[in-house]
């Protein structure tokens, strides 16, 4: 177990190595192959190309960065509520978190369609406000029917989370049934966790997110390993329980909301990240957070990657092929728990 922790940086570097490889197969391939000769030059505008400066600077690199962003904020939500709740099985997805965020995001596409862009400013920068909004009205209702004697029991939230995310999705299927055809067919992509519509306004959205959450959860990570004990222990060493948990917890509910209101739900992310990095790196949350950050981006990245080049001239949402690597992962966790 101690090799672990002494391995915590080889394994920054080999996640990002792996990360930047994603990035490199990503920005070279695709209906349009670039070479990454090509690439370097139109990234440090020499030898321009029109051609190369459109493929590179509107459609792929902000694609790219945007996938990153999106897998680092799951990876690092999911490491946080497995490790409040106590529960491995844990995750935005299958807590509901995703399916709050969404349901609200969807909203706001029903009541200003045609209205406001979805790309434009001020569509981009109300996205994530109606997410958070969605993703705190789940969190509510985990916390009204997931605790018992005034405390969240890890064994109900599952299920609460099951039931939570299917009323959400039926509520987020009226709305979109409601919607004109142009609207509906935008809402359904985007619901399937797609990154199709990634842009630069996007990624500037959801920078501020990412420069003030996790350095909050980071420095708040001896408190999740103390939460691994029993609450009466962690009570008796000063810690205020409920306090740390609400702090935790809605910061990862921001990460997980700006990110479903630029690139839709993409699930599992937040349950395969931090499974990987305990495999990695040991316990800690300390390293563990950042590990789960690096994981999630490399599966996003990655995901995407695959459904825009291996189905070419069709095109699979990132968020599809990531739910295909993670339900499998999922059921082979209840059937490891279970043993």
């Amino acid at each position: 177990m101690r090799n672990r922790y002494y391995r915590f940086p080889f394994v920054v570097a080999g996640g990002i190595a792996v990360v930047l490889t994603a990035i490199y197969f990503s920005l070279t391939n695709g209906t349009f192959d670039i070479s990454i000769k090509e690439v370097f030059q139109t990234l440090f505008r020499m030898n321009l190309n029109s051609d190369f400066d459109l493929v590179v600077f509107e459609f792929r690199l902000p694609r790219i960065v945007l996938g990153a962003l999106v897998g680092f904020a799951l990876g690092m939500a999911g490491a946080v509520i497995q490790g409040v709740t106590r529960n491995g099985l844990a995750d935005p997805g299958i807590l509901g978190i995703n399916a709050g965020a969404g349901m609200a995001v969807v909203l706001f596409m029903f009541l200003l369609q045609g209205q406001i862009t979805m790309t434009g400013w001020l569509g981009v920068m109300m996205m994530p406000m109606f997410g958070i909004a969605g993703g705190l009205a789940a969190t509510t209702a985990i916390y009204m029917f997931a605790r018992e004697t005034g405390k969240l029991d890890p064994q109900r939230l599952i299920l609460v989370g099951i039931a939570i995310a299917s009323g959400f999705g039926a509520i987020t299927m009226f709305l979109s049934l409601k919607m004109n055809p142009s609207d509906y067919e935008m809402a359904v992509a985007w619901l399937a966790g797609s990154l199709h519509s990634a842009n630069w306004k996007f990624v500037v959205t959801m920078l501020p997110w990412l420069v003030i959450l996790p350095p909050v959860i980071w420095l708040r990570s001896q408190v999740l390993d103390l939460f691994q004990l029993s609450e009466e222990s962690v009570k008796s060493v000063g810690v205020s329980v409920e306090r740390e948990k609400n702090i935790l917890l809605l910061c990862s509910i921001g990460l997980v909301s700006a990110s479903v209101a630029v690139s839709g739900s993409i699930g599992f992310v937040g349950l395969i990240a931090p499974h990987m990095a305990r495999q990695l790196v040991g316990l800690r949350h300390r390293h563990i957070i950042p590990i789960s950050g690096i994981a999630g981006m490399a599966i996003v990245v990655i995901g995407d990657f695959i459904g825009r080049t291996i189905f070419a001239p069709a095109e699979l949402a990132a968020g599809i092929v990531v739910s295909v690597i993670g339900v499998p992962y999922f059921i082979y966790l209840l059937i490891r728990m279970r043993k």
